[in-house]
């Protein structure tokens, strides 16, 4: 397939980013990776777990295929709202459309991304830096239905994201 070349152009809207990502929330990461690995055909994932700046603990299951990553996620405790908050109170298993996520590749374009979701209006309801690994942030466009994710990582966040994530293709 052909595509177009990607010239993001954040100024005009925060989806004029490159999108590379399609991420779930899950009360139940086990039973939804296995879900993933037996019916859907994404066998490795790289696995993130640890504590969340609040106190709670998040689990992340990350994959690629071809130029999509996949991404499972959960969390417990203090601070898990942003990522767990929205699904259905259940005892059996919940798993929703969280986020697109989408690579913000300079400095400029990380600004423009922040000027844009402030002049629309747009709750900013995480933020964050590591520094030496990457910049994120949580835009919530409530008419789209999910958060969108903005990551703008350094040479080594880019090294993870691009090394470290399994290829399932």
């Amino acid at each position: 397939m052909n595509r177009p070349p990607l010239n993001p152009a954040l100024d005009q809207g925060i989806l004029c980013a490159h999108q590379f990502q399609i991420a779930y929330a899950t009360n139940d990461i086990d039973t939804a990776k296995t879900l993933f690995q037996e019916r859907l055909g994404i066998t490795e994932f790289k696995t993130l777990t640890g504590p969340l700046p609040s106190g709670g603990e998040i689990h992340i299951e990350l994959a690629w295929v071809g130029s999509t990553m996949y991404e499972l996620m959960t969390a417990k405790g203090p601070g898990s709202d942003i990522y767990v908050g929205r699904l259905p109170e259940t005892t059996s298993l919940a798993l929703a459309h969280h986020h697109l996520g989408y690579l913000i590749e300079t400095e400029q374009q990380w600004q423009q991304l922040l000027e844009q979701a402030e002049r629309s209006n747009w709750a900013i309801p995480h933020l964050s830096h590591t520094p030496g690994f990457m910049n994120s942030c949580f835009i919530d466009v409530p008419l789209l239905g999910h958060y969108c994710e903005y990551l703008f990582p350094e040479p080594a966040g880019l090294a993870f994201l691009t090394e470290q994530v399994p290829n399932n293709y």
